[in-house]
């Protein structure tokens, strides 16, 4: 195992967590606290659900998303040029670019769903969830190497 193969994983270890808590809250946790607990106290748990995932989006998955994808980029010797390039290049601007789609949605849910304006939330968090599984999807197209 070399040490490129670690930073690769811990990349994609985040991105599963990422998504994976993306869908256990909108497919797991959401259903049963809306089916087992009153408006109120299902508003409590969510919004702590809620902090409690941004805070470790901001002090976690952000961090090691940035620095491991540089480092990952550095390694295949991605240029800005290179971004316009057809294949890896054009592949990753398009990652990059739906990924910084998703955390403006994701920080977007997060105020709006603290400043009461729960239509705009939901929008958000269904637009952060679909355009993060976007991103992996162009993940997975990027060219082995």
């Amino acid at each position: 195992m070399t040490w490129w193969t670690v930073v690769r994983f811990l990349h994609v270890l985040g991105a599963a967590l990422w998504v994976g808590g993306q869908l256990a809250v909108s497919l797991v946790v959401l259903p049963l606290a809306r089916r087992m607990l009153d408006g109120e106290r299902r508003g409590q748990v969510m919004t702590a659900v809620g902090r409690r995932f941004g805070l470790l989006t901001a002090a976690v998955f952000l961090p090691v998303q940035l620095a491991t994808g540089v480092a990952i980029a550095w390694h295949h010797g991605v240029t800005w040029a290179s971004l316009a390039e057809p294949g890896y290049g054009r592949i990753l601007a398009a990652k990059l670019l739906l990924f910084c789609v998703v955390m403006a949605a994701a920080g977007v849910h997060g105020w709006a769903s603290g400043a009461g304006r729960p239509t705009l939330a939901r929008v958000m968090a269904v637009g952060s969830l679909v355009g993060s599984v976007g991103v992996v999807l162009l993940a997975t197209a990027l060219p082995g190497t």
